[in-house]
């Protein structure tokens, strides 16, 4: 619930605030007074992330006959490292890992997460559950807006931003875009404004409605979890779809870094150009 307040500020720290209004996610003076406010005070983000860290890598074997995908080393530090560090950087630090293959080498490695400055609760997959069928199983922890990413792949966003717009919208799920130069591997949004209308699987490149696919990285709400059937099912074919024909599924565009490491010529690329989190830097 938001009340309405009246202040007085000095002339040039309004001139500060109006640069910063971009008049897509920032409309005016107060929502940006608001994103202040929230950012010096540490409120304006989700404080749980669920991590999915389940699958078997078959494209990255031999290397992942030995660990699990979320365990391949960049640049010192295995990927679900990577992603804690971006977690931290928005004083996000109750991480729910969902592991599944070889999740006993997970929970050996990770622990309870206080070496990592996290603290991490497991949910485990007995059986394959896809991207979707864990949140099942982590139900009972998600009782406010929550995270959700892949954890095989690297990047670095701006959630309070990708926070901002997804609360604005009053989305169910809001999904953090990508741009690639050549959308035909992947699935496409489809958007009007910030709402998703549909992903088009794989489209030929000069047909795809736009060069923006899914970053496998989420915000959601509570509700959410209640339309996921039981045992094997996928976010991006079993719940985004429903969500999409209610309206209710945002898309935010990010600049920040991603790499997917999903085969070993990609692994190759995201070693190379992967720049880290900083924790003090700003993504757009």
């Amino acid at each position: 619930m938001k009340e309405r307040i009246t202040i007085t500020l000095d002339s040039e720290l309004i001139k500060q605030i109006d640069k910063r209004i971009d008049g897509n996610i920032i409309k005016n003076r107060s929502q940006q007074i608001e994103v202040l406010l929230a950012k010096d005070l540490g409120t304006y983000r989700p404080e749980k992330a669920v991590i999915l860290v389940g699958g078997k890598g078959t494209r990255l074997r031999p290397l992942t006959y030995k660990i699990p995908k979320c365990m391949i080393d960049v640049h010192g530090k295995t990927l679900a490292e990577h992603l804690f560090d971006l977690m931290k950087k928005y004083g996000i630090r109750d991480i729910i890992l969902s592991a599944g293959y070889m999740k006993e080498k997970v929970k050996e490695y990770y622990g309870d997460g206080s070496k990592f400055g996290v603290n991490i609760t497991y949910v485990e997959e007995d059986e394959a559950l896809g991207t979707a069928g864990p949140l099942r199983l982590a139900k009972k922890y998600l009782n406010d807006s929550f995270i959700v990413t892949n954890g095989d792949e690297l990047k670095n966003f701006n959630i309070p931003r990708m926070f901002r717009l997804h609360k604005r919208k009053d989305a169910l799920a809001t999904i953090a875009l990508t741009t690639v130069t050549d959308p035909s591997q992947y699935g496409v949004a489809r958007l009007s404004g910030s709402r998703i209308l549909e992903f088009v699987e794989k489209p030929k490149k000069e047909k795809a409605p736009s060069n923006l696919i899914n970053a496998g990285f989420y915000i959601m709400e509570p509700e959410v979890v209640d339309m996921i059937p039981n045992g094997f099912s996928m976010l991006e074919k079993d719940v985004f779809p429903k969500l999409a024909r209610e309206g209710r599924l945002r898309g935010f565009p990010t600049a920040g870094q991603w790499f997917d490491i999903g085969n070993f010529e990609r692994y190759e690329i995201a070693k190379k150009k992967w720049e880290g989190v900083d924790p003090h830097g700003e993504i757009e």
